[in-house]
């Protein structure tokens, strides 16, 4: 009795969606990256709005400082809150998409998962099939062989 080999008919679909998830990981850790650098730019942001209220205070607390002085400080600090609140917002924006990163890469593991287990399932059927016809053989081997051993 000769058994058949199993093959997975989906092998291609497999591999692609392999091949997806790869990429949506891959994709994950670029955004995780640039989130990386978005935090970065908030703590500098932040660190010059720190040091805008500090050169502002002493600005208006030193003698001398004219109104004009005065003014261009406070410009200044709304220049440096300004673009803290704008890498806070790029920060969130990047966050947003990290977070679409992630789902990208469960959806895409779903599927890989979802194709593995019709893979597992359709092997554990070929492989019973084989062990029936497996058996179906060694049962009629066995009935030939009684037959021959009993007087007729």
């Amino acid at each position: 009795m000769e058994t058949q080999p199993f093959t997975f008919r989906l092998e291609r679909v497999k591999s692609l969606r392999e091949r997806a998830e790869d990429q949506a990981r891959e994709e994950l850790a670029r955004q995780l990256t640039h989130r990386v650098a978005g935090e970065a730019i908030l703590r500098e942001a932040t660190a010059a709005v720190s040091q805008a209220r500090a050169f502002g205070r002493d600005t208006v607390l030193r003698d001398g400082a004219s109104g004009a002085d005065l003014l261009a400080v406070q410009a200044w600090m709304e220049r440096t809150e300004r673009r803290r609140v704008d890498a806070a917002a790029d920060l969130g924006r990047r966050d947003a998409a990290v977070g679409e990163r992630r789902e990208a890469l469960a959806a895409a593991a779903r599927e890989r998962e979802a194709i593995e287990r019709l893979e597992r399932r359709r092997r554990a059927e070929h492989e019973a099939e084989m062990g029936r016809r497996a058996q179906a053989a060694l049962d009629e081997i066995g009935l030939t062989v009684h037959r021959r051993g009993t007087p007729g």
